[in-house]
């Protein structure tokens, strides 16, 4: 059987958007022969759509929009796509009203053939807010020229106990549908990206494949949601190999034939590649689904804002993409020759505004109020929402989104100023640690300086008072970021974290009290695109609370 993989970039409530990449990519699909059409999860509403699926009006537009889409599919190919479902024993059983299920489009039919089973409620997922999980997978098959194929949905494929070592649910729908005689398991996914996801899924794929003796077939969304990446990297898979090499962070058609020997190996492409591509798609998405696309950074002349630039002109090029320069009566020579130098060889309009003349206006307006005080973080603070208002002001006036450009290492531990450096709308970089930061600059200037070796090399400051280093206060990232890990990403105990790493254990406990008294800013802090299994927005923590660890 010729099966279409079909990869594809929908968004939450565009109805008539998501039907129209649908009928085009089921088009594309039987001009290349395929005979079956799989379609990611939900593709029909977008996903996720949150407490939009609490809203009677939505489920009616889906409902249209599946009518819509019944019609107007090609006729000669069969196609499965993933869509809401009313609950009809809801009432009954008091369970939710929606099922996340899959429909099979057939020559202007439609049918429900398959529910989701296993629902995520964990890291950023929420789905048994809104769905009723389906007991029988066993129901999940259906037949397609003479072949039993079986159906799961995500999560569906996430509790292999083999090779998971354990099961975080009671039941293996995989195990179910092919126990039920499927002769191919195909799996409609909305997955995000999170660190080493993409290899993680195409190694989980390839060992069902090979436990169960028959091809897998995951199709996975692609594109961006605010925080959440989708990668796509849908695959197809047999216990001698794959078929084809997954395609990342683009929508894609792919055809495969189940009857052909599927032997490639895969080839596990660079961490610091895909942290790329999720980034710039990321603000690609965001920017053009918001109707913007224009946005504004300021430069500092620091490694951080240097990166951000960057990942904007890979992401809507360089006309798109204007850094302005604000020094203060502390900031180096080289704060602004550094910027000047990322701007040229990026190609990007650049502007220098000093807020040396703001900071005069500032003390004198303030001094009533500040007399007989020592000047120290309020006056810092100051230069950081000084330089805040400048580019909102500039973003308001030319219609431009501002990138916010702080890293997960100093939003950890609260080294960011509330209305002042955190403004913006996206955090392109606040899931990626320090260390990432220079990873993935130095490996942008793999074919040739795009930003200043100057900015990479340089001891990180803020330039908020004379002679200012991050390392007056913090120590060193490269060993700051293995214990911010422990205590963030692992949440490892502060005895726990000083064993792994070696810090003093006084010295760990001081930076996780860091962290801990900054909840309160993370929570204000602007949406931040996920690249780590343990982001922000996954990270559930009370923003008041008293808990010290002793």
């Amino acid at each position: 059987m010729r099966v279409a993989l079909c990869q594809i970039d929908t968004t939450v409530g565009d109805f008539v958007g998501n039907r129209e990449r649908i009928v085009s990519a089921a088009e594309l699909a039987l001009a290349q022969g395929a005979e079956l059409a799989v379609f990611p999860e939900l593709a029909v509403c977008g996903y996720p759509a949150e407490d939009l699926l609490l809203r009677k009006s939505f489920l009616a537009a889906h409902d249209a929009s599946l009518v819509e889409l019944t019609k107007a599919v090609p006729r000669g190919i069969d196609i499965l796509v993933g869509c809401l479902e009313a609950n009809d024993d809801a009432a009954e059983t008091g369970g939710r009203e929606l099922h996340n299920s899959v429909v099979l489009l057939r020559d202007g039919t439609a049918r429900i053939i398959a529910r989701k089973c296993l629902l995520p409620t964990y890291d950023v997922f929420d789905e048994s807010r809104y769905f009723e999980p389906f007991q029988k997978p066993e129901q999940n098959v259906f037949e397609l020229a003479g072949t039993k194929i079986g159906v799961v949905v995500c999560e569906d494929s996430w509790n292999d106990e083999q090779f998971f070592g354990r099961r975080a649910y009671a039941i293996d729908p995989v195990a179910r549908v092919v126990e039920a005689g499927a002769q191919l398991v195909v799996n409609l996914s909305a997955s995000p990206w999170a660190r080493g996801r993409h290899t993680f899924r195409a190694r989980m794929v390839a060992a069902a494949a090979e436990r169960h003796g028959v091809p897998m077939i995951y199709v996975n969304q692609v594109g961006g949601d605010v925080e959440l990446q989708f990668d796509g990297g849908s695959i197809a898979a047999k216990a001698e190999g794959i078929a084809a090499q997954p395609i990342a962070f683009a929508a894609a058609v792919t055809v495969v034939d189940t009857e052909q020997p599927w032997s490639e190996e895969l080839v596990e492409p660079e961490l610091v590649m895909m942290q790329h591509g999720a980034c710039v798609q990321g603000i690609r998405a965001y920017v053009q689904k918001f109707g913007f696309q224009k946005v504004v950074i300021g430069l500092s002349g620091g490694i951080d804002s240097a990166l951000v630039a960057t990942l904007a002109v890979d992401a809507l090029g360089a006309d798109n993409v204007t850094g302005i320069g604000m020094p203060s009566s502390y900031s180096s020579g080289h704060s602004v020759s550094d910027a000047e130098q990322l701007a040229n060889n990026l190609g990007i309009t650049f502007h220098n505004l000093s807020i040396a003349p703001l900071q005069e206006a500032f003390a004198a307006v303030l001094e009533p109020v500040f007399a007989g005080t020592e000047a120290g973080l309020a006056e810092e603070n100051l230069q950081s929402r000084a330089r805040g208002v400048l580019l909102m002001a500039f973003a308001n006036k030319h219609g431009n989104l501002l990138l916010t450009t702080g890293n997960k290492s100093e939003c950890a531990v609260g080294y960011c100023t509330i209305y002042g450096d955190t403004n913006g709308a996206l955090a392109p970089i606040a899931d990626l640690w320090k260390t990432e930061v220079w990873q993935m600059s130095r490996w942008l200037n793999r074919d040739g300086e795009r930003i200043p070796a100057n900015s990479i090399e340089k001891p990180p400051s803020a330039e908020l008072r004379p002679d200012q280093l991050d390392s007056d206060s913090l120590p060193d990232y490269s060993k700051l970021d293995p214990v911010l890990r422990c205590l963030v990403e692992n949440e490892l105990s502060v005895e726990d974290t000083a064993a792994r790493t070696g810090m003093p254990r006084a010295e760990v406990g001081r930076l996780f009290q860091l962290v801990q008294n900054s909840e309160w800013k993370r929570y204000q802090y602007p949406p931040t695109l996920r690249l780590s299994d343990r982001c922000w927005r996954g990270r559930r923590m009370p923003v008041s609370h008293r808990y010290r660890e002793q």
